[in-house]
């Protein structure tokens, strides 16, 4: 696993506050009505604004700059045409490239008039997020952040996805380590000053099983229940953690408790 020197430490630094300006765009903008079609270009115009690329577009012949994964999406939503609708909940996922390194993170958003069920199941992964990432700290297991996410997801009646995993990102914007979201997992390594990785639990309202549509991309609950996600890339460092792409406004706080 890298451990990154000082230099790609500020460099991690900048990406991340490019990464979030784009997702606080691409934030802004969502509202009923609004396509994620609409969402992609704007995302994909402030990150060429910021002298960068869009991580996803291409990548593994991915075709947009960003994912938005709406109700039971899980991740990986590819952008279309389709309007949000008033209840929707909506997962932006950002990943810039600036200057030879990446940064990654998203946000679940409520569009218009949410239910309770489903507020309660994005305040839930967010929880699972902070719980999480208040554990980083030099010695720690990469292991053990499954088991934090996971018995604060079942307590509350919700379940974890297996599938995908939290991930290193430097150069790279998947590298080592492996961050699984759930208990008992057999991920390897200890965490260390200068390690940068990204914490990203997916958490459902029923099932924790995930299909994938023939896009080859699009995950979605297998049994059409509702998912909410929330992401950060972190950096280790000597005294704990340092969140790279944290709100710079209200705190810090998410969309939803705007």
């Amino acid at each position: 696993m890298k451990i990154l020197n000082d230099e790609e430490i500020e460099a991690m630094r900048v990406v991340g506050r490019i990464s979030r300006e784009i997702l606080d765009e691409a934030a802004a903008a969502t509202a009923v009505g609004v396509t994620s079609d609409e969402l992609d270009r704007i995302v994909h115009e402030a990150t060429v604004e910021r002298e960068s690329y869009p991580s996803p577009l291409n990548y593994y012949n991915f075709p947009k700059s960003c994912c938005v994964s709406v109700n039971e999406c899980i991740c990986h939503g590819i952008p279309d045409q389709r309007p949000l609708q008033d209840g929707d909940i909506v997962n932006l996922d950002i990943t810039a490239y600036h200057r030879g390194f990446h940064a990654d993170l998203n946000e679940t958003l409520f569009v218009g008039n949410v239910d309770d069920e489903s507020k309660k199941l994005v305040r839930v992964a967010h929880e699972c997020l902070y719980k999480s990432i208040d554990m980083v700290k030099p010695g720690e297991k990469y292991r053990e952040v499954g088991n934090t996410i996971q018995k604060h997801a079942a307590s509350n009646g919700c379940s974890v996805v297996r599938t995908y995993c939290g991930h290193g990102i430097n150069e790279l914007f998947h590298t080592s380590p492996t961050v699984p979201h759930y208990s008992k997992n057999k991920a390897v390594g200890l965490m260390k000053p200068g390690h940068t990785f990204t914490i990203e639990p997916m958490i459902s309202a029923g099932t924790w099983k995930d299909l994938t549509w023939p896009d080859n991309w699009t995950s979605v609950t297998a049994d059409g229940k509702r998912s909410a996600q929330f992401e950060q890339t972190l950096l280790c460092t000597e005294s704990g953690v340092e969140i790279l792409t944290e709100r710079r406004s209200k705190g810090g706080q998410p969309y939803f408790m705007d």
